[in-house]
């Protein structure tokens, strides 16, 4: 078949486009050929063709001015529904061509229809299903309940019924087991949990010349420590207590670095966070700037792809407040590195019961945490055995097979 990824964005190391690229490789390894429609597009080898829409994107300034008056305020505008609809219909418009331009058989919904970031593509990707019947799979990581940034709000009506959508011709995934329950208790929905995956079948390989470079450019030698937050700069990623470990820790050999971008959140996040490591006394370093889809160049800099940089770090941070599933923990499994995680939600749901071993935390950084942690800077063969305790797990629960598993006959079916 020939299938479509709809989204927001389909670019950058956010996870709902880590997790698309991931079932775009078990879809092409299973014959199917895959094409994206996107605000923004990857520009990586490798990457489907695809349709640019940039009013998909939910930085576009129309998408945005309507997603603020439907959130969070206490009046709305009298024709902010009379503005959603008609821009869906543009972006609905902007769909059957996407289906048409590559001859499409089915389209997955990338969180596209979860999560309201872009009230009007969630409208379109329903009505299409609606009037075209095409078989859409929506492959949902965030549902709006779980944001309280979207519990005020002027758009319940649409919120039930377009986010995600319920329809015959429409299919549901889920990213852990408590939304799989909780859409079934609040829109009688049935989903099949599939969780975050890497490749484990296949172990990373050696950092190559081109990646080897990555500590001399930062400025780092061999015995500096690298702790590596992993994540995108939002306030949910709880980054502070990353910061208020390494403090504790006290050790002039250890340097936070920072992976993100803080331009997803847009609240000053990342401003604050330079300002409490600054407060805090410790080394630390936003990268940023280094980063992105594919190695290149930048401001006469190279740029590394992030599986370039993983195998630098010595220990990842994980302090989450909450996530869908956890995929730089997975990442963090795959290229055997140990993990201080806080135990949110899901964490505790699906991934601890799978007997994975961290430096676990619930609320406070305490003496307990510190210990273990010190321990593993420490003492290289309790990190060899917790890496090696942690690919076996990874590979059973979280590989491309089991991906394949649970992906394919759900298109199967849903192709009916």
């Amino acid at each position: 078949m020939k299938i479509g990824f709809v989204s927001t964005r389909l670019a950058g190391v956010d996870g709902v486009s880590l997790e698309t690229a991931k079932l775009v490789t078990i879809l092409q390894r299973n014959g199917h050929e895959c094409f994206y429609c996107a605000g923004q597009l990857s520009d990586a080898p490798g990457t489907p063709q695809g349709r640019l829409v940039p009013p998909m994107h939910f930085t576009d300034p129309l998408i945005k001015q309507l997603h603020d008056e439907a959130f969070g305020l206490a009046t709305r505008r009298p024709d902010l529904y009379d503005r959603i609809f008609d821009v869906a219909d543009e972006l609905r418009a902007e769909l059957q061509m996407f289906v048409e331009q590559f001859g499409l058989d089915m389209i997955i919904s990338q969180n596209a229809s979860a999560i309201p970031m872009n009230l009007p593509l969630g409208v379109a990707i329903r009505d299409l299903a609606e009037r075209t019947r095409i078989p859409v799979i929506c492959h949902n990581h965030d549902f709006y309940w779980e944001r309280e940034r979207f519990i005020v709000n002027h758009v319940q009506d649409i919120l039930n019924t377009a986010f995600p959508p319920h329809a015959q011709t429409v299919s549901h995934l889920v990213i852990n087991s408590p939304m799989q329950r909780d859409l079934y208790l609040r829109r009688n929905i049935q989903a099949t949990y599939l969780p975050n995956v890497f490749d484990f079948a296949n172990p990373p390989a050696a950092p190559d010349d081109y990646a080897r470079s990555f500590r001399e450019d930062m400025g780092l030698t061999d015995d500096d420590i690298i702790f590596m937050q992993a994540t995108r700069i939002i306030r949910r990623k709880g980054i502070e207590k990353a910061i208020e470990l390494v403090r504790k820790l006290n050790d002039d050999r250890v340097i936070l670095l920072i992976a993100g971008d803080d331009r997803d959140d847009g609240t000053g996040y990342g401003a604050w966070l330079r300002e409490e490591a600054d407060r805090a006394g410790i080394r630390y370093r936003f990268i940023g700037d280094w980063l992105g889809d594919s190695r290149g160049e930048r401001d006469g800099h190279k740029v590394y792809a992030l599986w370039d940089i993983y195998p630098h770090a010595d220990i990842i941070t994980y302090p989450s407040i909450y996530e869908g599933f956890g995929n730089a923990f997975v990442e963090a499994m795959y290229f055997q590195k140990p993990v201080v995680v806080r135990r949110y939600a899901i964490y505790k749901s699906n991934i601890e019961p799978t007997g994975v071993r961290t430096v676990a935390f619930d609320y406070d950084i305490t003496d307990d945490t510190l210990q273990q942690t010190r321990q593993l800077m420490t003492d290289k063969s309790l990190r060899q055995e917790i890496a090696e305790h942690n690919y076996a797990i990874g590979t059973r629960h979280f590989s491309y097979e089991t991906l394949e598993a649970i992906l394919m006959p759900i298109v199967e079916q849903a192709s009916r």
